[in-house]
């Protein structure tokens, strides 16, 4: 990921770095230029987001991947977390994750952490040792090739932060929790659906990610109603064919940035229906989205959620989006202890800070999301 300044403006909250170093969107991506980093915290230096947790952490692995670590408490379960935060491209990201653990850690007081900075050179070595040290689940890794690397060599219930590549070897003991648009794009088409749209127009803008919402929309918007959805691209210079569009349909669906979606709804008449995803919800007053109904995750939208209130918030103040990585540490903690004390097999569920998840078809969490609307957050 380049650093495009100081304060690591990015159009996405993790792009990772494909073999030939192009960048390509492929985890919760949000095209708003937020910076990464809380706004307070001094350029250069890497956020250190919550009191650290009495349980074990480890974060001073030597190179060589071999870990000293005391004895684990007798009956405690033991939570490796390997995360890169030693990164240049991921670590700031990797500390919000890891940062989310230890809250929960430091909670709930049912695990010992052991934590070590690892990247796709020594992800597979750092993980071994891990093992070998007494780790009964692992958090991590982050990115997709690094859980590629190490997927053949997975041995424990393991928690990859990530979708996992369909070319990586699979392993029953590999599980993926992650934020991937794709869900909730496939979640608002039902949602439509349950709504009683019929025909809607889909809006959708050119870059990577608003493409990636689109299609997934589409695809599963045929696939519960076996119509296709009518699609447009966003045209910021002449809107007149989208408004003429809008006005014929009996709901919207936005698969845009933040800037587009504003300016096209702005333009609208108030009686259309808008949808949307997470990605419009950038915090703050956003007069010009007012009424559009979205989902997110229960840790924005639902402060009396019994979860939402036992785990405190970061220490330091976030940007919307980062904020979502620290509530999945939150409950990457909660599922590695659910995984370490159940049975092999065994249905796993969690009503989460991040949705209300649940383990589906190879061995991926689903998420489900609550609704709101723009201009007030009431759960609908």
């Amino acid at each position: 990921m380049q650093r495009l300044t100081p304060l690591l403006l990015v159009g996405v909250l993790l792009t990772w770095l494909t073999p030939v170093g192009a960048q390509t969107p492929d985890y919760i991506i949000q095209s708003n230029g937020a910076p990464m980093r809380a706004l307070v915290q001094p350029p250069g230096q890497t956020p250190r987001l919550a009191t650290p947790t009495p349980a074990e952490v480890r974060t001073d692995a030597p190179a060589s991947g071999a870990l000293a670590a005391k004895p684990a408490t007798r009956g405690k379960i033991r939570i490796g977390v390997i995360l890169p935060t030693e990164s240049s491209a991921l670590g700031e990201a990797a500390a919000v994750v890891r940062s989310g653990v230890e809250a929960a850690a430091q909670v709930d007081q049912s695990a010992e952490l052991y934590s070590v900075d690892a990247t796709g050179d020594n992800v597979v070595e750092r993980y071994r040792a891990a093992v070998a040290d007494g780790v009964n689940v692992v958090i991590g890794p982050l990115s997709r090739e690094s859980i590629a690397k190490l997927a053949p060599s997975v041995t424990v219930p393991t928690i990859a932060l990530n979708s996992i590549d369909r070319q990586a070897a699979a392993n029953p003991k590999l599980y993926s929790l992650s934020l991937i648009v794709e869900g909730e794009a496939r979640q608002l088409a039902r949602m439509m659906r349950d709504d009683g749209r019929a025909n809607p127009l889909l809006v959708v803008g050119g870059d990577a990610l608003s493409q990636r919402l689109g299609k997934a929309f589409a695809d599963e918007w045929r696939a519960v109603t076996g119509k296709p959805a009518r699609q447009m691209a966003f045209d910021a210079n002449d809107m007149t064919p989208l408004l003429q569009a809008a006005g014929q349909a009996d709901a919207v669906a936005l698969a845009l940035d933040v800037a587009q979606a504003a300016k096209f709804k702005s333009a609208l008449t108030p009686d259309v229906p808008v949808y949307g995803t997470s990605q419009l919800n950038i915090g703050g007053a956003q007069a010009e989205l007012a009424g559009v109904r979205f989902i997110d995750m229960p840790w924005f939208l639902m402060p009396a959620h019994p979860a939402v209130q036992r785990y405190p918030h970061p220490a330091m103040p976030l940007t919307r989006q980062t904020e979502r990585l620290y509530a999945l540490g939150i409950d990457a903690y909660r599922l590695a202890v659910l995984l370490a004390v159940g049975r092999p097999g065994a249905a796993v569920r969690l009503d989460g800070v991040t949705g209300d998840l649940k383990l589906g078809r190879d061995r991926v969490f689903e998420r489900q999301l609550p609704a709101g609307v723009m201009g007030g957050n009431a759960l609908q």
